[in-house]
């Protein structure tokens, strides 16, 4: 791949090192952490089939995947999701336009499939091109083979290791599910989430629950063998040798661990034990990524208008950062750093170009064919109705009386009467961006620097 930095060898003893460390002493490593006996695979699944999910699993598959005896992956995804006549075709083209993948395809006799299904004369599934490395959400670029499982139960019931790639309004029904088959299970797992999204709990105080206390609620795995996995990053861009870093947060025993694991060249994996917050974070950013796309289309991608935007959206995140944490400046630069990547490339402002452009409408719902699941919807939806609570009410600068914190969130407020009451069109975004009653943006940020506003039940913290 050009551009890219490739620092994998081979060793005289046929094991593969990467920069210096040598794959299977790293395993071995890991194995040994979790009492992994000689003869009993570490067993990873990854839980959805998305694209983060998919390219995660793709990347382990790579590393340790020539590891038969001691490592084992596969994924999981709901069966019976047929592939339109339009993907199939640009699915042709693209295996077509890459040497490597079509003869590998023809190697493994798959490649007639997808002749048949570019004529019209067969209909493909998505597991079933995952298995050749296509992920619905992403078929311009092609992932390795990889082992799909669609029977759950077969899929996690002994897995060491369970990667959530579900969008966050998924994950507590399909983990509710899990826990069935792990009743009588001896050993706990240990959860890496990928999710990005939250909910909002009312009772007994208004609180924030995300993926990983979804998931400890569902399964009653205890919370340090949950962790949370994020970065600035855009999972194609991955796959493909791009630079790129993330953290893993969660309790000491596994994150440290698993951040050497899971590290690879050109993927840095930190750790931070900062759990919830961090995941919180990744949450917002998509709320305002949405907004992004639709200034973006709404004015011809013009720079001063973006520039406007940003600046009301960051200093809103920054206002709500300053109610969730204690010590919301540590959390600058990693939310900064995401929501601007998410901005650029990602799926949420995707969806608020599109739907600003009219090429796509509400009614369609916020799981897209071709992109997964538009997580910044729900949480608009979730983070308005949680500062939305009279309980939360802070003093307003100007009128000098209690107001719930939304009040000084007026894009929050915008995003939520376009994408969830629907009382307005998505122009009304530029709107908010032109009301001469509008604070200046600093002013926003110095409120909420100059308040004790840290609200520790808002994470559902003592």
């Amino acid at each position: 791949m050009v551009g890219s930095i490739e620092a994998k060898s081979l060793l005289s003893n046929g094991s593969v090192q990467q920069n210096g460390l040598n794959l299977e002493e790293k395993l071995d490593e890991f194995r040994r952490l979790l009492g992994k006996s000689d003869k009993d695979p570490l067993r990873i699944v990854s839980v959805g089939a998305g694209a983060w999910g998919s390219v995660f699993a793709a990347l382990l598959q790579e590393s340790y995947g020539g590891f038969r005896e001691k490592f084992q992956i596969r994924i999981w995804r709901r069966p019976g999701r047929a592939v339109s006549r339009s993907t199939a075709e640009h699915l042709f083209e693209v295996i077509n336009s890459r040497e490597d993948v079509l003869r590998r395809l023809i190697r493994r006799c798959a490649y007639l499939k997808y002749v048949e299904a570019r004529l019209g004369d067969r209909t493909l599934y998505a597991d079933e091109i995952l298995k050749d490395g296509f992920c619905l959400n992403m078929v311009d670029t092609p992932l390795c083979p990889l082992k799909v499982v669609t029977n759950l139960q077969e899929a996690v019931w002994d897995a060491d290791i369970v990667v959530n790639g579900l969008p966050s309004t998924e994950t507590r029904q399909v983990f509710e599910e899990i826990s069935k088959y792990w009743k009588e299970r001896i050993t706990v797992p240990i959860i890496i989430s990928l999710s990005k999204g939250i909910e909002t709990a009312l009772e007994p105080v208004p609180h924030i629950i995300t993926p990983t206390k979804m998931i400890h609620q569902a399964t009653g795995v205890p919370i340090e063998n949950v962790l949370y996995l994020g970065g600035p990053n855009i999972a194609a861009e991955i796959y493909n040798k791009e630079y790129a870093n993330a953290r893993i947060c969660g309790a000491e025993k596994w994150r440290k661990p698993l951040a050497k694991f899971l590290r690879q060249p050109h993927f840095i994996v930190w750790d931070n034990s900062d759990l919830v917050t961090h995941e919180v974070m990744g949450g917002l950013k998509n709320v305002y990524a949405i907004g992004a796309g639709m200034v973006a289309a709404l004015t011809n991608e013009s720079a001063t208008s973006k520039s406007v935007y940003f600046a009301h959206c960051t200093s809103e995140m920054i206002f709500i950062t300053h109610l969730l944490a204690e010590e919301p400046e540590k959390l600058a630069g990693p939310l900064l750093a995401d929501t601007y990547v998410t901005l650029l490339k990602g799926r949420n402002a995707w969806y608020g170009q599109m739907l600003a452009k009219g090429e796509i409408n509400r009614d369609m719902g916020d799981s897209i064919s071709g992109k997964g699941m538009i997580q910044g919807v729900s949480a608009v939806g979730a983070f308005y109705q949680l500062l939305s609570q009279s309980s939360l009410s802070i003093l307003h600068s100007e009128e000098k009386k209690p107001v719930a914190p939304v009040e000084s969130c007026p894009i929050l407020k915008t995003l939520y009467k376009i994408l969830i009451t629907r009382e307005q069109s998505t122009q009304a975004i530029l709107q908010a961006l032109r009301d001469e009653t509008l604070n200046d943006p600093r002013d926003r940020i110095e409120i909420a620097q100059s308040h004790a506003f840290y609200r520790p039940s808002l994470l559902d913290q003592p």
